[in-house]
């Protein structure tokens, strides 16, 4: 396995280098009340390259102008970044169908280049990922897994409105923010433990004491009691899912096979069609990474030259 980027390991300012995601959508109310029409809304989650703070906003749709309006409130909350990594239109598989179409139309080359220029009037650097490489947007994909997942599992079908929605979304990044990264201390007896939290405020995110409402039944809670029950439940979902994935894992400790230029290759369809419908091409240019690593090659095919990650390349028999 590679070195971690510098961008990871330097120490900064906390949200100095940040991920972008979205997750969506979530249905919620204008008004409270019975009968009351419903809206949709997007989570905008931004993650820290270095601490894994968490800041999440909430968007009523993911036009770029409202994108941009996501970016400026981040930026008057936390500070201004130096750097911002996304995945492009043409990543987002993981999300569903709606969700996928809004966002390949924010990210399309026109809002694309809008976005960029407001980038470039603040001072900010934009990383926007080669296509179809979602993978190269682990840090920030693994940041909204437990988001995505549990809270969609919490709400489940009841319909908040957009001030208890916004209560709990809030509620939901202190937990985040409270999630354990290492031991203050070597002392086995001081279970005091080091969290993003330290980073923003300076301690472990605190919230008032509120009675257990796990285990009380919905219909004899009135509206802010099942905001707060909703919250109660994501902070034990998230502990138990959380501290599972703190089990070791396996690293691979076998190089990855190595590209050089004019070699000819298959290259993987976006469609997951048959290997026989797989294109020829012949690799150009390989892209190394600081580490000396190749993830990334420029190949020419028949309809035109790509850049793809050597995930979705496949090395032909003969040259090993």
């Amino acid at each position: 396995m590679a070195d971690l980027p510098s961008s990871r390991v330097n120490i900064s300012r906390v949200f100095t280098r940040v991920g972008i995601d979205f997750c969506g959508p979530f249905s919620i109310k204008l008004l409270s009340g019975r009968f009351k029409k419903s809206s949709k809304c997007y989570i905008c989650t931004f993650i820290c390259f270095v601490v894994k703070s968490v800041h999440l906003e909430i968007v009523n749709s993911c036009i770029t102008d409202a994108f941009i309006g996501a970016l400026k409130l981040f930026i008057a909350r936390r500070g201004k970044p130096s750097d911002i990594y996304s995945d492009n239109g043409t990543n987002f598989v993981g999300a569903n169908n709606e969700l996928r179409k809004i966002l390949k139309d924010l990210f399309n080359k026109e809002s694309t280049g809008k976005i960029e220029d407001f980038s470039a009037s603040e001072g900010i650097v934009w990383h926007f990922n080669l296509p179809v490489t979602p993978h190269f947007g682990g840090l920030w994909e693994a940041g909204i897994k437990s988001l995505k997942s549990h809270l969609k599992r919490v709400v489940g079908n009841t319909v908040l409105t957009h001030e208890e929605f916004s209560t709990l979304v809030t509620q939901v990044e202190a937990v985040l923010n409270s999630r354990p990264l290492c031991n203050l201390s070597s002392d086995p007896n001081d279970d005091f433990v080091l969290t993003p939290a330290h980073f923003l405020v300076g301690s472990s995110l605190t919230a008032l004491p509120d009675p257990d409402l796990t285990e009380v039944p919905i219909n004899r809670l009135i509206r802010w009691q099942l905001v707060q029950r909703l919250s109660q439940i994501f902070w034990k979902k998230w502990s138990t899912d959380y501290l599972n994935r703190l089990q070791s894992r396996v690293k691979w400790c076998k190089g990855e096979k190595i590209f050089k230029e004019n070699e000819i290759v298959l290259v993987k369809n976006e469609d997951n069609s048959k290997t026989l419908n797989w294109n020829l091409a012949k690799t150009i240019k390989v892209h190394a990474g600081k580490d000396n690593v190749i993830r990334v090659v420029t190949v020419k095919t028949n309809k035109g030259i790509y850049q793809r990650p050597i995930n979705k390349i496949i090395k032909l028999p003969f040259y090993d």
